[in-house]
């Protein structure tokens, strides 16, 4: 399945009619400018998408900073952004897909056919010299309805042991991974069992993707199981809150691997002190 379209390809798509949705979910931990900035400029008929309360529910120590949105809340966005069936949906962010991947997952977990990531976001739309639109767009309401349960997910219970039939993927920086620093979870460190895998590395310097080959290379390095599709082990990924791992999940699905998601990721199972967690550059 096509995980990227670049600009050229979209410019392309919206210049010739062909149904498209495009959604701006321009977001940052710890920021709150991602509305503003899309007010001030997007890609034309892009409709903004809030992370915070249509990609997630409320945060909570039983939950994590990031739950997965209550279904209904989720059918209500969608609706607003009018998808229908057939419709080609397309997400973007300004922080190399950090954040669009969550609407890309969401979408397809949902049961959406065709849904893709702008490869390189807002910046690679500028610079391929796309048309540039302002204000508030308000879509007419769409017809498609979302099923969500296609997609893998895993728990906390499952991730405790996950390591010991799979692999574990932890999608964070390498200093949280290892438990250097923790600037937002109760404790610092990772799943026992679970393998540094930080989300930065999939992307260039220009903040695009690596070509799948690169991809694949870079997963076998991690394990090399993951050069062959995994052998047939299972494989799923977290982050700090279920966020950037749905991008984890995207670069792998480049590299020819389907991976799990664990939704509640580090900040549902720091949160609960009768779980392990460890510390250091290894599982």
């Amino acid at each position: 399945m096509d995980v990227l379209i670049t600009a050229g390809q979209l410019a392309d798509r919206l210049a010739s009619g062909r149904r498209t949705v495009v959604l701006d979910v321009r977001w940052k931990l710890g920021s709150d400018t991602g509305h503003g900035d899309y007010l001030a400029g997007h890609v034309p008929c892009a409709v903004y998408v809030d992370l915070e309360t249509e990609l997630a529910a409320p945060p909570s120590a039983g939950q994590g900073r990031h739950p997965l949105p209550d279904p209904a809340v989720f059918a209500a966005a969608v609706l607003r952004w009018g998808i229908h069936p057939g419709d080609t949906v397309v997400a973007y962010d300004a922080v190399g897909g950090l954040s669009a991947a969550r609407a890309w997952w969401l979408l397809r977990d949902a049961g959406l056919d065709t849904v893709l990531l702008l490869d390189g976001g807002w910046a690679a739309w500028q610079e391929a010299g796309g048309g540039i639109e302002t204000g508030e767009v308000r879509a007419d309401p769409g017809t498609w309805v979302p099923v969500p349960g296609s997609l893998p997910v895993i728990d906390a219970d499952q991730a405790a042991a996950f390591a010991e039939q799979g692999i574990l993927l932890d999608a964070r920086a390498g200093e949280r991974y290892r438990g250097e620093v923790e600037p937002v979870d109760p404790r610092p460190g990772h799943i026992p069992g679970a393998l540094g895998a930080s989300t930065a590395e999939n992307l260039d310097a220009a903040g695009r993707f690596l070509p799948a080959e690169s991809l694949r290379a870079r997963f076998a390095g991690i394990d090399p199981a993951l050069a062959s599709g995994a052998d047939g082990r299972p494989v799923a990924v977290y982050c700090g809150s279920g966020v950037s791992a749905a991008h984890q999940i995207a670069a792998l699905e480049m590299a020819g691997v389907r991976a799990a998601l664990y939704p509640g990721s580090y900040s549902q199972f720091s949160s609960d002190p009768d779980r392990e967690v460890t510390t250091g550059p290894d599982a």
